[in-house]
């Protein structure tokens, strides 16, 4: 890359200030954050909210180049390859990277919105930005109603945070299980019996109609714009001062749509991170890589290191990120004797095919005395998947077995405490 060369990277998160920082060269680089934030790392929210962490800790490292904050990009000039911005500014570009992200999924709920209109009640809210977390940080207190609707990742770790400030918790889940998507059903069990432990009411298998709301005092001139409630499809009404809306994420695509360019569930990107326009790239929750939109930061990471050392000058190629997720929930001050009580932190490590296919064998270690639990998913002798709860010390080489796709040499020693010695 020359120093001629104008990169244009837009949006300011994880992925795209990664982007940045790792570009050398010279190349003149710049950021657009439409947040008036300073970068923030998304992962720490649920601490920030949790009162563990203070918001100035989330920050991301400087990047570097020129970072403009604020700024949205509302559209993409292929031809003249110029990104036009919401302040009037128009930006030329050699290379431009979409690391636009992914937006909150808002449900279809009765009373959601008003007609025609566009603003939730007050007292409900996304938790997806820092604006999110200091809106819900403002508004819990000890004893506030908090119904959060969403058991996957995202819920859990609100309903775990807000549980810490004192609320009142309810976790509505559709589905049968909580974080159904990652865990096994004896992980999720556990789970569900440490959330329960630190006050948090869980209802799976439940469906949400819609929000009751009444006359908010700050605007009594606008009726119903103040949440009191959650309906459930079947009748029941759980009282609500706060709801949480965490029912998963949609990649940011609307930028790429108009400006043409191919997109499915994200936008479409080949193994060099490019999109059908090859003088556009794209990173992050936005991307779409061989029918895969990750939506994890450790994909994000690695899809920006890799289209870094190509724009470097570089010969790589991105060939899928194998994402491990952990969690980790505490109490305020309370270490606990472990998972199982809820008193004590609860840690666990999920990473690849968790359920097992007909054929496949599965190996499972439960250690009641240490409250630990931990279960592998091996096809063909080699491991697909896995949950591994309580005490992490195996995760390391549990984790390079998996990346590696070897067969492991001692099963029994790899999931045993020592198996990281």
């Amino acid at each position: 890359m020359t120093s001629k060369q104008r990169v244009v990277v837009i949006g300011g998160g994880l992925a795209g200030v990664r982007l940045a920082a790792r570009l050398t060269g010279g190349a003149a680089v710049t950021v657009l954050g439409e947040e008036p934030h300073v970068p923030y790392n998304r992962v720490l929210l649920a601490e920030v909210l949790a009162g563990r962490y203070a918001p100035e800790v989330a920050a991301l490292p400087e990047a570097g180049p020129v970072l403009r904050r604020g700024v949205r990009a509302v559209r993409v000039d292929r031809a003249d390859r110029t990104v036009h911005c919401d302040d009037g500014a128009a930006l030329a570009y050699d290379t431009l990277v979409l690391a636009t992200g992914s937006n909150p999924v808002l449900p279809p709920l009765r009373g959601l919105f008003e007609p025609g209109g566009r603003d939730l009640p007050d007292g409900v809210h996304a938790f997806r930005t820092m604006d999110d977390c200091l809106a819900l940080s403002a508004a819990v207190r000890p004893g506030v109603r908090a119904v959060v609707i969403g058991g996957g990742l995202l819920g859990v770790s609100a309903a775990r945070a807000l549980a810490a400030r004192g609320a009142q918790v309810v976790l509505a889940q559709q589905a049968a299980r909580l974080m159904e998507r990652q865990l096994d059903a004896e992980a999720s069990a556990l789970l569900h019996t440490h959330l329960e432990a630190l006050g948090v009411e869980i209802h799976t298998e439940c469906r949400v109609r819609g929000l009751t709301t009444a006359s908010s005092p700050a605007a009594p001139q606008l009726p119903g714009r103040r949440v009191t409630g959650v309906e459930l499809a079947d009748g029941y009404r759980l009282e609500a001062d706060l709801v949480v809306l965490a029912c998963g994420v949609r990649p940011r695509t609307g930028l790429a749509q108009a400006a043409g360019l191919d997109v499915r569930k994200g936008i479409v990107v080949d193994d060099r991170l490019r999109t059908s326009d090859p003088r556009i790239h794209a990173v992050g929750d936005c991307a779409e890589h061989a029918g895969q939109v990750y939506g994890l930061a450790g994909a994000a990471l690695e899809q920006a290191d890799v289209l870094a050392a190509l724009l470097n000058g570089a010969d790589a190629s991105y060939a899928g990120t194998r994402a491990l997720t952990r969690l980790t929930l505490t109490t305020a001050g309370s270490p606990g004797p472990g998972p199982g009580t809820g008193t004590g932190p609860f840690d666990l490590a999920c990473f690849g095919e968790t359920t097992p296919r007909p054929g496949d064998d599965v190996v499972r270690f439960a250690d009641a005395t240490r409250r630990t639990y931990r279960t592998v998913v091996l096809r063909d002798d080699r491991l697909v998947g896995g949950v591994l709860l309580g005490e992490l010390s195996t995760v390391g080489a549990v984790a390079r077995t998996w990346e590696g796709d070897e067969a492991p040499l001692d099963l029994f020693h790899l999931l045993t405490d020592d198996g990281g010695h």
